[in-house]
């Protein structure tokens, strides 16, 4: 992946994780990783619209995955898809937690550990810091 796609994949998403929100600049340790939403063993590709910036917790827990069980049902649902749906639509942002509002939103916070005590006291310190 050349050094223009992956500088449009980080200015498209704000220098946020596309699915935590978390900024790049709260995390200065880590480097936002670009991740295939579809992986390449499930024939995603390197186009933009397959391309996503990601936390490393958030792409470490993802992997390939594109679905998982949703918590309430524990019918396999889709993950979130940051080129096909709206943030907001599917998760809500109380405090530090990050909390499901769908079923993609429920599967995708459990598969990606959103909610992991560590990403909780990162959030809260951040939003300590901002109010």
């Amino acid at each position: 992946m050349d050094e223009a796609t992956k500088s449009f994949v980080r200015t498209r998403a704000g220098n946020r994780c596309e699915y935590c929100h978390s900024h790049q600049d709260d995390e200065p340790f880590f480097r936002f990783q670009i991740e295939h939403v579809i992986a390449k063993q499930h024939g995603g590709g390197d186009e933009d619209m397959n391309l996503a910036l990601a936390c490393p917790h958030c792409n470490l827990h993802k992997e390939p995955n594109l679905a998982g069980l949703d918590p309430f049902d524990d019918a396999l649902t889709p993950l979130f898809h940051p080129r096909e749906h709206r943030w907001e639509e599917h998760f809500a942002q109380r405090g530090p937690l990050i909390m499901g509002q769908t079923a993609v939103g429920r599967t995708t916070v459990r598969v990606l550990n959103m909610n992991d005590r560590l990403r909780v006291e990162l959030r809260a310190s951040v939003y300590a810091h901002t109010s």
